[in-house]
């Protein structure tokens, strides 16, 4: 019963996938609308430096800042004394 169930949603969401696709109109993005006036274009330099290069620098950034300010001490985990290591508990 459950790879029939599997089957019929899997089913459905390819069906619904498809009508969304077929029903959307990318090609209407291609006519220009009243008062529409688009600046000029980004070179591929920019493009990266704004797409790639900024949120990495960003990212590095917080990241930095946020070990830099962190209160916390590194703390290691001390053997407890009635704990016994592996070759003690096997004697």
């Amino acid at each position: 019963m459950d790879k029939k169930n599997a089957l019929r949603a899997g089913a459905l969401a390819a069906g619904t996938t498809l009508m969304m696709l077929l029903m959307s109109s990318p090609a209407l993005a291609l006519t220009r609308d009243d008062g529409d006036d688009p600046g000029p274009g980004l070179s591929v330099i920019q493009t990266l430096g704004l797409y790639v290069l900024l949120p990495v620098a960003l990212f590095a950034v917080i990241a930095g800042l946020v070990m830099a300010l962190d209160k916390s001490k590194i703390r290691t985990i001390k053997p407890s004394s009635n704990v016994k290591s592996g070759a003690d508990a096997k004697a």
